[in-house]
């Protein structure tokens, strides 16, 4: 049997222009359009090795974080010696290991794992997986809203919704500002309704920034009057009372779509069979990998609802081509005169920048073997910033 003879996992740096902190912190969560404002962003890669000559990478993206990394490190000691084809074992092994935290660093790892899979059969992840999609509608998601000169007003929300449309987007979701403010929420709500086509589905995501019950229920209800199609996570519980979010359902005809904030298939199961929510949420990098993420569009199949695909990345599209019960492919984060911020690592044209879709609106699923791409190790090593190796 193959096994695990070493893992190694970098840190690496690059930087994004015109854009900064919006809030007047530094977090990366915080960062937004800033006329020549200059950012550096670290993100993370895995590597997984084993002794048959196969090898698995990936580069994580909105979850490649300092914080996910130190949890990735802490697990990439355990695969040592192990099958590399056992994925439901270590995926079952290392949710126990990250019980005491929350899992974000075991999705490296799997998704990694399926990546080698696919190069040693010689098939892409997404035939694996049973796809059958060969691309995907897609919406534009915007960067929150800011103050310094680029989402700056509920015009300038239009604006750019009318750009991204013209571009061949059909679905554009709004993440508000961060000051909460539901009477502004609501405005910016409406008046894109108003402003963009009438065939632009419109979504808003104000990411738990507003303050009450009380004001989420009043943005709930704008979003009910311009017919939106989702409402997610709007407000400060973190995203995490399926109580709460059970009484703004019964007072609110838009589908709320939640989950982004639980990790892994049980608790996205408490929530929704508590009534927390009308639609789920999964991300192969948040949700313990491309195994966990299936594990969740299941459960969602077999209540009869709708899984979403959280954020941008090669897994998500390889999970995306094999799900029937999901509806969009998620652009994130978008916005005028400034970059996604993902890594710029890419040699094979693979892009999650704005300009990545097709004429309809749709991106593409990766079809090589593994996750279907390729990365740029020069650059990634060039701009290392730590390396550590497991054998």
């Amino acid at each position: 049997m193959a096994k695990i003879n070493e893992v190694e996992v970098v840190q690496f740096k690059f930087e994004v222009q015109n854009m900064g902190s919006i809030d007047g912190n530094k977090a990366v969560y915080n960062i937004g359009y800033r006329e020549g404002a200059v950012s550096e962003i670290s993100k993370y890669a895995i590597i997984i090795k084993a002794d048959d000559g196969s090898q698995g990478e990936y580069v994580m993206n909105w979850g490649g974080t300092g914080v996910s990394m130190s949890q990735t490190v802490a697990l990439a000691g355990n695969l040592i010696g192990r099958n590399p084809y056992h994925r439901e074992q270590i995926y079952d092994d290392f949710k126990r290991e990250l019980r005491q935290h929350d899992h974000m660093g075991q999705g490296a790892i799997d998704i990694a794992l399926w990546d080698l899979a696919g190069k040693s059969y010689g098939a892409s992840v997404a035939q694996m997986l049973g796809g059958y999609r060969d691309r995907i509608a897609t919406y534009a998601s915007t960067y929150h809203g800011d103050h310094t000169g680029g989402l700056d007003s509920k015009e300038a929300f239009a604006e750019f919704g009318q750009k991204c449309y013209d571009m061949g987007y059909r679905a554009y979701k709004i993440h508000g500002w961060k000051d909460g403010n539901a009477r502004v929420e609501a405005q910016n709500v409406l008046h894109n309704r108003k402003a963009l086509p009438d065939d632009m589905v419109l979504m808003l995501d104000p990411c738990c920034e507003i303050r009450t019950f009380s004001d989420a229920l009043y943005v709930g209800r704008a979003c009910d009057e311009a017919n939106y199609f989702w409402y997610e996570d709007p407000y400060r519980d973190g995203g995490t009372s399926a109580f709460g979010h059970k009484m703004l359902r019964e007072k609110l005809k838009t589908p709320l779509l939640q989950t982004e904030f639980l990790r892994g298939v049980e608790p996205k199961a408490d929530f929704i069979i508590a009534g927390g929510t009308d639609l789920l949420r999964a991300d192969p990098e948040y949700d313990l990998g491309i195994t966990g993420t299936m594990k969740i569009a299941h459960l969602a199949e077999s209540l009869g609802t709708d899984v979403e695909l959280h954020a941008c990345g090669p897994a998500h599209r390889a999970c995306i081509a094999a799900i029937r019960n999901t509806n969009y492919y998620e652009m994130a984060l978008v916005g005028p005169n400034c970059l996604n911020a993902v890594p710029p690592v890419y040699t094979c044209g693979y892009s999650d920048q704005l300009d990545a879709i097709d004429a309809d609106g749709c991106v593409p699923i990766p079809d090589g073997p593994g996750l279907g791409v390729s990365y740029n190790w020069d650059f990634i090593r060039k701009n290392q910033i730590t390396s550590q190796v497991f054998n």
